[in-house]
């Protein structure tokens, strides 16, 4: 039921989010008002080589024992409230973004905390396991989760997104299901720079949770979508998979489709990936959506259990789970596909465009 929708500039052109709250919007019978939520890259130009810590507090108290987490684990550079509009959603968190770096060199780290982005994986799984009401809602450089309990008008408005520029959006209207509706719940997940929103359900999510337990990734927040992006994370990340044998890994092909192969050598690749990476295979039907530094790809599970279309036009792509979203975002797109089951859809940033963009963000 869950409805999804991004879009994403190839050349860094930046807008505020009312595109994607338009999209999103049009899907609101895929939610039932117990959570929204939208992903924003190229929002922080001014610390945009911090991390960018996103923390949510059930109390005054829980939040200020997160501060003191962050301020004995990190360099602190800036502190503040995320503004909100002041009409209350019910009984909301408190919100405060904190822009960090590792406080502890790399020579004197852990040994599986040697690169800073494990280092902060790390320290924000501590987080949410030991400040009791206190959650790490996204961690990334240079963007931010918004998400909470409404629907996506609610969230988009209380956030007052239209103050944020950014060239990737990403954004979910979630209808709960086996998982209560909560504002940690909420979609998209994020560690690091990855931020996955989700629509199906995850009926693997034992095992999963398992295999990334053996790695240090510990799963707090009631919801079989979590495991996505640690799974994302972990595979392409730490493993060092690229984005279509991550996809392999996680909408395997059927054995007997493998067996049937004429090419030896990607029959042999298929096999190894299957098998060194079993526990990671999601089961269930989904349709994913994640959002990183390089990019934004789709995926859905092998047998297509769940929509997921795809649009270009005007140096941009759009993924949404309707076509009618599609057409918020762009009246008059180039292209309207809908990708084959398990196959990825892979957008990437315009290489060329990447020194203009950053030394324009730098310009203000």
């Amino acid at each position: 039921m869950c409805g999804i929708a991004g879009l994403i500039s190839h050349r860094y052109r930046k807008e505020d989010g009312r595109r994607i709250k338009k999209a999103i919007v049009l899907q609101n019978d895929r939610g039932n008002g117990l959570g929204a939520g939208y992903a924003a890259y190229g929002i922080y130009p001014a610390h945009e080589e911090l991390y960018a810590l996103h923390i949510m507090a059930a109390t005054d108290t829980a939040l200020e024992q997160a501060s003191s987490f962050i301020r004995h684990w990190f360099r602190l550079h800036h502190q503040e409230a995320i503004p909100v509009w002041n009409r209350r959603i019910g009984d909301h968190p408190y919100f405060q973004r904190f822009f960090v770096e590792p406080g502890i060199s790399p020579a004197h780290r852990s040994a599986g905390e040697k690169s800073d982005d494990d280092y902060v994986v790390a320290k924000m799984m501590l987080l949410n396991k030991q400040v009791k009401g206190a959650y790490a809602a996204s961690c990334g450089k240079n963007m931010g989760v918004f998400k909470g309990v409404g629907t996506p008008m609610d969230i988009y408005d209380f956030f007052l997104l239209d103050n944020y520029q950014g060239y990737c959006w990403l954004a979910h209207n979630r209808f709960p299901t086996n998982t209560p509706g909560w504002w940690g719940g909420a979609h998209p997940f994020n560690i690091v720079e990855w931020s996955v929103v989700h629509n199906g359900e995850i009926s693997s999510y034992g095992i999963n949770r398992r295999y990334l337990e053996s790695y240090g990734y510990h799963c707090h927040l009631q919801t079989d979508s979590e495991v996505i992006a640690y799974l994302i994370d972990h595979l392409i990340r730490r493993h060092g998979l690229s984005i279509a044998e991550a996809a392999t890994v996680l909408a395997p092909p059927y054995w007997a489709t493998v067996e049937r192969m004429a090419d030896t050598a990607e029959k042999e690749r298929l096999t190894m990936l299957k098998v060194i990476y079993e526990q990671a295979m999601l089961n269930g039907p989904f349709a994913v959506l994640i959002a990183h530094q390089g990019g934004m790809f789709s995926l859905t599970d092998n047998t297509k259990l769940r929509p997921m279309t795809i649009a270009t036009g005007g140096g941009y792509t759009y993924f949404a789970s309707e076509i009618s979203a599609l057409y918020e975002m762009e009246e008059n797109p180039e292209t309207v596909t809908t990708p084959r089951a398990g196959e990825p859809v892979i957008a990437l940033y315009d290489q060329g465009a990447a020194a203009t963009a950053k030394s324009a963000d730098h310009r203000r």
